[in-house]
């Protein structure tokens, strides 16, 4: 008996058909993460703690099965979407994580939620070698010195802060005449950095230079007039992951999650 054509066409399309949805399945088990029910945590904050956080967040997400997104830069250039779906708000000094309460995120941030994780210290960035020959706060007052500053994003007023602990005015006035450019953020200041070689001082935090070690020597600025100051964090009134949000951060204030903050140049407690 010879096979009706139509019910040997039709059993060849089911059996592509079916192959077809198998090898998908198989694509798809190999590219999701195990466990991930398709669950993702957002977290917007500054650019300087971001390093760590991007670490921390693929270490807790790979043993969680989960995403937690950490989008990070200057605050306009993200607090519109973060209104919309942020599960939580990271910040690089206690007055910004004040602004984004007060101002930046009307609403937005449950303020019971807010901890403090860790501190970073300001350093002196310098050209590769030192050529200047950089060695303390009172270098920065040398005549023909070019120095680059952040005047926001959590450094508003740092390089006074530097300066002024030596209690000297006449310090503080040189360095001021020495300062070439306010960058209104870490990202730009940091691009004006690579750029415009004839900068010899960039005046920051140390986690700066760990960032990118090969654009700049770093130099301790003496105990008595370094200044520091924090990466905190909290859950947004908008999360419907606030027990997932809270373990995240839990996670990020505990041994592994302090190892990983201190390779990136924070402080341990």
């Amino acid at each position: 008996m010879r096979p009706n054509v139509s019910t040997l066409t039709f059993g060849i399309v089911v059996a592509s058909f079916a192959a077809i949805v198998l090898q998908t399945m198989a694509v798809a088990q190999q590219t999701a993460p195990a466990g991930s029910h398709g669950v993702t945590l957002k977290a917007y904050g500054p650019g300087g703690p971001a390093p760590a956080m991007r670490e921390a967040a693929k270490v807790f997400g790979d043993r969680k099965g989960i995403r937690v997104d950490i989008i990070a830069g200057p605050t306009p250039s993200w607090k519109d979407q973060a209104m919309k779906d942020a599960d939580l708000v990271f910040s690089g000094s206690e007055y910004m994580m004040t602004d984004f309460v007060r101002r930046d995120l009307p609403g937005l941030i449950d303020a019971s939620t807010i901890r403090t994780l860790y501190l970073r210290p300001s350093a002196i960035l310098v050209r590769l070698g030192n050529p200047k020959q950089i060695r303390s706060v009172k270098d920065l007052t040398r005549p023909g010195i070019k120095i680059l500053v952040v005047e926001g994003a959590g450094q508003v007023g740092m390089w006074e802060d530097v300066a002024g602990r030596t209690a000297d005015v006449r310090l503080v006035d040189r360095v001021r005449r020495n300062i070439a450019f306010f960058a209104g953020n870490s990202a730009e200041a940091k691009k004006l950095w690579n750029s415009d070689l004839t900068y010899d001082v960039w005046l920051i935090w140390t986690i700066w230079q760990k960032e990118d070690p090969a654009a700049a020597d770093l130099i301790e600025i003496e105990k008595e007039n370094t200044i520091y100051r924090s990466c905190g964090i909290a859950m947004t009134n908008r999360s419907e992951k606030k027990a997932l949000g809270t373990e995240f951060s839990d996670f990020l204030q505990s041994s592994e999650g302090q190892d990983i903050f201190v390779k990136w140049g924070w402080l341990a407690p």
